[in-house]
């Protein structure tokens, strides 16, 4: 039985854009735009995760009372893995953009190639 690339659509959409947030993450100079690439990669991990966690056919572990079989429900893990992932994601977001506003006050560019040449001369005696 061959898969198809319909049949993995979710997997080869994640890895696109897992390639789009690395190529904007090392090619672009803008901070802002690399915190954005950024987060598309991190948003491209979770889809990963969901897609490879669900299998169709299979129901959520909710109980209802009634102790469920192995073989009818999804695995909570990947489930519980993109719920972390998207907090620890959130905070490492706010802490770049944080960083980004200083650096912005400091040296009034976003241009990280600007920042690096004016970071060096401040710095030089």
């Amino acid at each position: 039985m061959s898969a198809s690339l319909a049949d993995h659509i979710y997997e080869v959409a994640s890895v696109i854009l897992f390639g789009i947030g690395f190529t904007t993450l090392l090619l672009d100079r803008n901070l802002i735009k690399k915190i954005i690439g950024m987060n598309i990669m991190d948003t491209s991990v979770y889809l990963f995760l969901a897609s490879m966690g669900y299998i169709t056919g299979r129901t959520a572990p909710i109980g209802d009372g009634t102790p469920p079989s192995a073989e009818n429900i999804i695995n909570p893990v990947p489930a519980g893995l993109v719920l972390t992932g998207i907090v620890v994601s959130v905070s490492v977001t706010a802490l770049m953009l944080a960083l980004t506003i200083r650096l912005y006050r400091r040296y009034g560019t976003l241009d990280i190639d600007q920042i690096v040449t004016l970071a060096r001369k401040g710095d030089e005696p």
